[in-house]
Formats: structure tokens, sequence, C-alpha cells
């Protein structure tokens, strides 16, 4: 078989692009026993990979998605040999017809200045010579992409499956996996058709068969499997001209071009065209017919073709393309591919069974970076990128209703090509969580978003008076600014500065830590001991084996053997269930529960927010009785409670928390309060405001596990005698970046998020969030740029393609002292 046997042993249960190329990497990392198996022939097992169009594009929203897409691309380009070309860096081309979607290539050049890939956008003259199948009269201009291209998937399984099985790999075809053999919670090998194939790792590499194998093992993989059109024509003479003579499926001289604007695509097929259609309604596969449906199509993961459903867009393809009139549609199928509630993939390992992972919802573009990644996080226990956005993890138990899970991918099929913006809620699979004050936001008027399945109000509609009583002399906001967005909210975070405000908490993740090993459990996850006292509050991080921050949290020891965290999600509650359940096989009695639905949070911040809360209940509240960081048990409002003196807002109060059933009767005694002193209900539009004049991060959008402490800014957070994961690490870890505050030059420069960060005319970072400050009259942001930048220096910020001036300011912008949060007012 080639290779010496060492490390664990690995089965991938999949040979497409992501399988093979999984394989190809863990062999690369010494890996030697490795088996991939698969169901079908090989070397097209008959699933995505074997009909993917092979289109390979790294400009996305997602600065991880841009990454994977990118180091697939470097990859790719590496297997190509004279006899096989497995990438073809032939550029891409997206036009625009409107300009509104002209205006939309601009923001995507942004994100490509960001994340570093190259793209410009180009006029129309460019367009037609770069794709001459172009009429110039259909296209306003276009976004050049000169390192995206064309995959051969088959020539890149082939050519990464001889490499793997050169290392000792080994690949099984016509063998299906009927089950995942474990012994506890460890995964110990898998039962096939052809006998038993013992694993110390097994990794579902299975396409839109995801699904159906993480449910051998418990696992809801939140993946639909749905059909795309995709057509090829006859031969066109216009294109005869630029046929490539090299053979192949990468094979082309045309860049891709998209027509998003239609929901098309066009890839060159020697001098005929591919055109791939994303406007047809969502074609939802059933998993348990499909062998059936599909019998008479070349291969499984192909529906029959719908030509009626096609006609407009071959009308549209005609009409940008007026070369196709001179074809027709020569053959066309209804590919299957895996779609995901929130369009990401689905990578990494099974919560609650060690040794299975997840790497699932891939396609060909990001295919071989997710494979590194991923055999990364297995081998080293790190992916080497931030991968939140893409963890099987990160979904809450209400969001895996599989209606829930196919009305939300259906709509990511419809938007594959739609212009998003930052703050789009989705309309489907709403109200899966409530709050129990929901009704009450109603009648205020909330407009709610959303957060891990929670409704949450972002401004209410009865504070609309507040603008005349708080005036604030803001800038007349550009329309793309104000998308999901009120001036209500800037009134609101007023309200809070100069009176208070009273906000919904209840959709923050709590978790309940339990037992007498409950501290010992929890210690060795965060950067700060959280053994202190009863009563005591304490901010930490967690942080990867690399020194990268994984999440930040919030412990309040409320009892001896009882601590209530404060989490950034379901991701952290894996985590923390993750450890639990390793305390208790060595030992230990410990518990992990969320708590979060069961639980009702209101938080009371402002000058007046003494005034509020202190008549309710017999606890000193005071400054100095419940000190900051603290927290105590006390009867508010005639209910029991737990008050914990801390703030996201930079101003004096406490987060209070009771059970669900009786947090009406606490919010309407808090409220009726705030009323008669002139306080107000705020949503998170305000808190955001609020929380970046303060100088406070959100973990997710301003750090992630690829920034260290030091870096994010939050080292303080880190204690020098405590011992945690990634205490030796974050120590030797040097700081190549910073995380600057910015504010801008002129009152009317607005900013959102991504929008590349400039020094001395050269890109050197990203915007990760923003908002126009009353309290300062202009747009504070944070961004990561060079760490040698200091207070003073001129930065750019691009918006639209207009260049935004902003200067380096100190990290706090409101409140530096921290009087306010101390509760001294002057």
């Amino acid at each position: 078989m080639g290779g010496e046997q060492h490390g664990p042993r690995v089965v991938v249960i999949g040979a497409g692009i992501v399988g093979t190329s999984l394989a190809d990497e863990l062999v690369a990392r010494g890996l030697g026993d490795v088996t991939v198996v698969d169901r079908g022939p090989l070397p097209a097992a008959g699933g995505s990979s074997s009909h993917a169009p092979g289109l390979v594009f790294a400009t996305n929203a997602s600065r991880t998605l841009s990454d994977l897409a990118a180091a697939t691309i470097t990859k790719f380009r590496g297997l190509s040999t004279p006899d096989a070309l497995c990438f073809n860096a032939v550029g891409g081309l997206e036009v625009a017809t409107t300009p509104e979607r002209l205006a939309e290539l601009h923001r995507k050049a942004g994100w490509a200045a960001s994340w570093g890939r190259r793209a410009e956008v180009v006029d129309t003259a460019d367009c037609v010579r770069l794709h001459p199948l172009l009429d110039p009269a259909t296209v306003l201009g276009g976004l050049h992409t000169p390192d995206d291209g064309l995959a051969d998937a088959l020539t890149c399984i082939a050519v990464q499956r001889r490499r793997a099985e050169a290392g000792g790999a080994r690949f099984l075809a016509d063998t299906q996996v009927l089950d995942v053999l474990t012994v506890g919670d460890r995964v110990v090998g898998v039962r096939t058709d052809a006998g038993v194939l013992d694993a110390d790792v097994v990794v579902s590499c299975g396409g839109f068969w995801g699904a159906e194998l993480g449910e051998l093992v418990g696992l809801t993989v939140p993946l639909v499997a749905m059909g795309h059109e995709y057509v090829t024509t006859t031969a066109v003479p216009a294109a005869a001209p630029f046929a490539d003579p090299r053979t192949g499926h990468a094979a082309a001289t045309l860049p891709i071009l998209r027509h998003q604007n239609a929901d098309l695509y066009y890839r060159q097929h020697g001098d005929r065209i591919g055109i791939g259609y994303y406007g047809h309604d969502p074609v939802v596969v059933d998993m348990t017919s499909l062998y059936d449906d599909t019998a008479d199509q070349p291969m499984p993961s192909m529906l029959p073709f719908s030509a009626s459903g096609f006609r407009a867009a071959w009308d549209e393809s005609q009409r940008v393309l007026p070369g196709l009139r001179d074809a027709a549609i020569a053959d066309g199928f209804t590919g299957i591919f895996s779609f995901t509630p929130d369009g990401g993939p689905m990578l990494g390992p099974h919560p609650g069974l060690d040794g299975f992972w997840v790497a699932e919802a891939i396609w060909v573009t990001q295919s071989a970076g997710a494979a590194a990644a991923i055999a990364d996080w297995v081998v080293t226990g790190a992916p080497g990128i931030d991968v939140s956005g893409c963890d099987v993890n990160r979904f809450a138990p209400a969001e895996l209703d599989r209606d829930a899970v196919v009305a939300r991918s259906s709509r990511a099929f419809v938007e594959v090509y739609d212009i998003i913006h930052p703050r789009a809620v989705p309309a489907e699979a709403r109200d899966l969580r409530l709050s129990a004050l929901h009704d009450d936001h109603v009648a205020r008027g909330a407009s709610f978003g959303v957060s891990h399945g929670c409704e949450r109000p972002l401004w209410f509609a009865a504070n609309r008076s507040l603008t005349e009583r708080f005036p604030i002399d803001a800038p007349g906001m550009p329309e793309w600014y104000t998308r999901g967005w009120s001036p209500i909210a800037l009134a609101e975070a007023v309200a809070t500065r100069e009176v208070g405000g009273l906000f919904d908490m209840s959709s923050l993740t709590r978790v309940e830590i339990s037992g007498p090993d409950a501290v010992a459990t929890l210690a060795p996850l965060i950067t700060r001991d959280p053994d202190r006292p009863v009563g005591s509050v304490v901010y930490a991080l967690m942080l990867d084996e690399t020194g990268g921050v994984l999440s930040d949290v919030t412990v309040a020891r409320v009892d001896h053997d009882r601590l209530v965290v404060g989490v950034n999600g379901p991701l952290d509650v894996a985590r923390l269930s993750h450890a639990a359940r390793h305390a208790r096989a060595r030992g230990a009695t410990v518990d992990v529960r969320e708590i979060t639905d069961e639980t009702c949070c209101v938080a009371v911040w402002g000058p007046r927010a003494l005034d509020i809360v202190a008549p309710l209940t017999d606890l000193d509240v005071s400054p100095s009785g419940l000190r900051y960081y603290r927290c105590a048990d006390a009867v508010v409002a005639g209910v029991q409670a737990s008050l914990t003196r801390v703030s996201y807002v930079g101003e004096f109060g406490w987060e209070i928390t009771t059970s669900a059933s009786d947090g009406s009767r606490l919010a309407a005694a808090l409220g009726e309060n705030a009323e008669r002193v002139g306080a107000v209900w705020g949503g998170r539009a305000a808190m955001d405001c609020l929380r970046i004049e303060k100088g406070y991060r959100s973990w997710g959008t301003d750090m992630t596990r690829t920034d260290s402490p030091h870096e994010a800014g939050v080292a303080f957070a880190v204690a020098k005698d405590h011992e945690f994961v990634g205490r030796a690490a974050v120590a030797e870890r040097p700081v190549v970046r910073q995380l600057h505050t910015l504010v801008a030059d002129d009152r009317d420069t607005v900013l959102l998020e991504s929008e590349p960060l400039r020094h001395r005319g050269s890109d050197v970072g990203y915007v990760t969030s923003a908002a126009w400050s009353p309290a300062v009259g202009a747009t504070v942001a944070y961004a990561w740029g060079p760490a040698d930048l200091r207070p003073g220096d001129a930065v750019t910020a691009e918006w639209f393609g207009q260049e935004r001036s902003l200067r380096v300011a100190p990290p706090v912008t409101v409140d530096p002292e921290n009087l306010r949060l101390k509760g001294v007012y002057r």
C-alpha cells in the first residue's frame, strides 16, 4: 500500500472533491492510515463533484469563504501538469446591467481589497474586451477578478487521489457506510456493506447525503439537497475563435461570466457555452426517493431538466450574449447541490461524539481550502482560520427544526446572486424563540432582528417622538445605510446616555455550570480564574491552542457550586458541554445546561438607573452597595431575580435576570419607573452604537480565533497567574496587527462593515463595525490595521468606491475614565 502507517486511523466518507482533497491533506500532514469510502463508482462517484461546472471565485462578503476559495485556487493551480489541467485561471467577470448592481460591484471590490484579493471595477469597453461575446449596449460595467477560474473537479480528484495513495491512503468504491460504530462517546469505526473499518476519526464528506450521514450519529446537519439548472448550447460561431486548444473540463480562454441581475452565469466549453441558472423556484430533493427519481439520469446527482423553466433564462442570455441567437440548447440537467440556512458550509467536530467530524455543504469553490482547514483542525486542534461562521455547531436547537432548515435553505438558494445588505433580516422561519417580553415589544412597535433564532428588538416605533425630545444634528444618511436602521436608534442611544435605557437582554445565551467540580471544569477554559468569592463576576476570554480568541464570556459565581456564564451562542454551549462530558469521564461531578429560554433578562443602564430599580428592591443597589463586576440575588418588583453589575453600553446599571414566567411582571414594574423618570426602552441598534462609543468589542465581528487578545485590545482579560488553554501561545504570539478605533473627519461619512482601510495609499486592513455616534458627532469605527498606527494618524476607508478620511483615535471615545460606569455623573 506504500507509506508507513502511523497516527490515528481515519475513515473519510465520500470520495468527491472534498473527501479526496482531505485525504491528500491528511497524508501530507503525516497521517498514513487513511481510508476513503464511497457508495458510488470511482473516479466519478456520482455526487455533486461529478457534474460541477467548476467555477472558483474568491470575492465574497465572508472573509472565511474568501480565504477558503483563495486556498483552493492556490492548491488547484499547483496540481496542474502538462497532461492534467486541474485549474485554469481565466479570471472572472461579473457584469452590471443596472446602476444598483454597478454600485454593488464597487462594494464587492471593497471586499476584495479587504481580504487581499485582486479585483477591479471596469467600464463597458473593458468588459467587452475581456468577454467579446457581450453586447456592450446591455452592460454598464463589471468587476474583473483575474485570479479566479475554472477547476476540473474530476481531474483534481484524480491527481490528489494518486498523491494520497502514494502516501498510504486507500480508496474503496461501491461501498456504502451503513453505520458509525461507537464505544461510549467515541468513534471506533464504520460498518459498511463490505465489512467493518476500524477508525479513530471519521469525517463525513458525503455532500448532499450529509444530513443522512449525520443521522447515523444523532447529529442534525442542517443542509438541504436542491436542484440547480445547467445547460450547454450547441456550437456558437462567435465563440469559435476563442476555443481553447487544450482538452479537459477546465479548458477555456474566456473568463467566467456572471450576470447576477438575472441569476445567470456562463462558462466556455470549447465553442459552446455552459449556462447556470438560479432564477427558478427552489427544487427541494426528496432523498428518500432520490434513486428512483434519477434512475434514468447519468448519475444520482442529476435530476431531469425543465426546458419550460429555463425559457426566461435563455431569452435573457441571448440578449446579453447575442451570439447565442445562432445556437440552441443542446442538453441540460438539474444538478443537485447542498444548501444551508445561511449559505455557509458545515465544518467541525460532533459536539457529543469524539472522533466524528463533518465537512459538508462545500462546493468546488471552497473545497481544497476547507479540506486543509479540517485537516489542520483534526491534526493540531486548530483550523488555522476563523471557521465560526461555518461551524456545524453554530445553530441553536430551534433553528434545526426541519421546516425551518428547508425554509431558510430555500431562501439561501433564491438569494445566491441577490444584493444582500449587511443588516438584512431573514423573513422565513421567524418566531422560533421569543422573549417573555415579546408581546410587549410588539405593542411598542418594535422592529425585530434575530440572533440564534431569538427575536430581539432593534428599535421601537413608540420612541419616534424621542427625535424631538433629544434633537440630534445627524447628517442625511445615504439610502444604503438606512436599510434595516432608523434614526430612532440614535435617539434611544442619547436617551440612555442622558436619562436611562431599558434593554431586553433575554437573547444573550446563558449557561449554568453546576456541581462540586463546576469551577474546576471551567477554570482551564477561560483566561481568568473563576474561583472567586460567591457574588463575584469576571470577564474573560476563551482561547484556542494558538492563542486566538474563541469567545469572550462573563462568569458570575452565584453559589459555591454554581456558575452562570454569559456566552456568545451555540458554539460556546458546545464547548462547555464537551468540557463537562470529559470532566465527568475523569470522575468529576459537573453539569452544563443552557438556561436562556427559561430566563428573562432586562438591563437597566444610565444616569437615572438607580431611580428606576432602587424603589423596587431592598437590596442596596447603589454604586458602593453592589459594586462593579458583582452579582446578588434579590427580590425585585416582587419576583426573585439576580442582579449583575455589568454594562455593555458604558453606563451605570445592571442586568436583572428572572424566570421567563416572571419576566413580564419585572419588566412592567421597571418600565413604569422608567417612564416616570423619562427613561426609555432601547433596541439592539442603539446598544451597538453605545458599545462602539465605549470601546467594547463584539466577538465574531471585531475579533475571532484568528486574533490574539493583545491584537484585539482585550489583553486586560488575560490573567498572569492562571493556567488556561492557549496560555503559552498567547504569551509568545507576536502582535502583527491591531484593532484600532477610528473617527471620521467628515460628519457625513458613514460606514457599516468590511470596507477596506488604507494608509498612505496602501490597503492595510478593513473595518469590522461602525456606527454614527451622537456623542461624537461623527462615525466611530473599529478596523484592523498595522500595529504601528497611532492616534492622530490619517487613514481612509472606501465607501462604494469613494475614499472617506478618518483618524486613528484613542480606544475609547466616550467616558475613557469610566466615571459613568462607576455611577459618577457630572
